[in-house]
């Protein structure tokens, strides 16, 4: 931390750090390392880096990002009831980070390529619903409160992953009808190198220097459980929580085999810091 203070380390290498320490991993997809989104401007012709305008409100979860999600949120929460009383109220039934969503990035990449398909039984998902476009991602979390994905280290250091190298065919959207192919980037950028240039740039501005630790609290520090994270409307279904579940307690082979799925495929809550 004291050398991310002093500005000794960059923000990409302190996040990696964090995510380290936290128990993430690259060689585990339940538990991949997860990075903010951090702009919202995917649409202007130049990337202005001194426009604090450009940025997310780093201080809100991504399900929150558009304000207007804020009340059903909320609403959510407050008249969530379980019968049993096993299940905490949540505001989000899905996760920033899981091994779906990561293979849902990486899609034009192997192994991600094979393992997608075997998630879904053989075949790649519905073009719809394929990461295709970066505006249209930013797109989904402005319209759509349930899909909350964060993003993953890659978008700030492997143009690669933007591109279906491999030729696969990832069929056509519905409305337009057109292939989807390699990634549609935002219109600043020029070429893949040129959009993880502009988009390592942005994760180092002065801004997100400055704003950085408010997503940390949410995803790795005090606001990821407690009091504080109902305030920040943060808080995910009680299976994704360190410690919420012992599993070495649940005698029934099925009910625990089913908990661990649960827990391996929707999305982990780093270990808080």
């Amino acid at each position: 931390l004291q050398k991310w203070v002093l500005r000794e380390i960059s923000n990409f290498e302190y996040l990696m750090q964090l995510n380290t320490i936290a128990g993430r991993t690259y060689n585990d997809l339940s538990q991949y390392p997860v990075f903010p989104w951090i702009l919202r401007d995917y649409v202007s012709e130049t990337l202005d880096l001194t426009n604090p305008t450009v940025f997310r409100d780093l201080s809100k979860p991504i399900g929150v990002a558009n304000e207007r999600h804020a009340r059903d949120v909320k609403e959510k929460y407050e008249s969530f009831e379980d019968p049993t009383g096993t299940v905490d109220k949540f505001h989000y039934g899905t996760h920033y980070s899981n091994a779906a969503g990561v293979m849902h990035y990486l899609i034009r990449t192997e192994p991600f390529t094979t393992l997608h398909i075997q998630l879904q039984s053989g075949r790649f998902d519905c073009s719809d619903r394929q990461f295709h476009s970066v505006p249209a991602a930013w797109q989904a979390r402005m319209e759509n409160p349930v899909d909350v994905k964060e993003l993953i280290p890659e978008f700030f250091y492997f143009p690669e992953f933007l591109e279906n190298q491999n030729g696969f065919d990832l069929g056509c959207l519905q409305l337009s009808n057109e292939k989807v192919g390699d990634v549609v980037l935002p219109r600043w950028a020029r070429s893949r190198e040129d959009f993880i240039y502009q988009h390592r740039k942005a994760l180092e501005s002065e801004y997100v220097s400055a704003h950085l630790h408010e997503w940390i609290d949410l995803i790795f520090g005090y606001k990821q459980r407690g009091p504080a994270a109902v305030e920040a409307l943060n808080v995910f279904y009680y299976c994704t929580y360190e410690g919420a579940v012992d599993l070495d307690a649940i005698a029934d082979e099925t009910q625990r085999k089913a908990l661990e799925g649960i827990i391996s495929n929707f999305g982990q809550t780093p270990c808080q810091l």
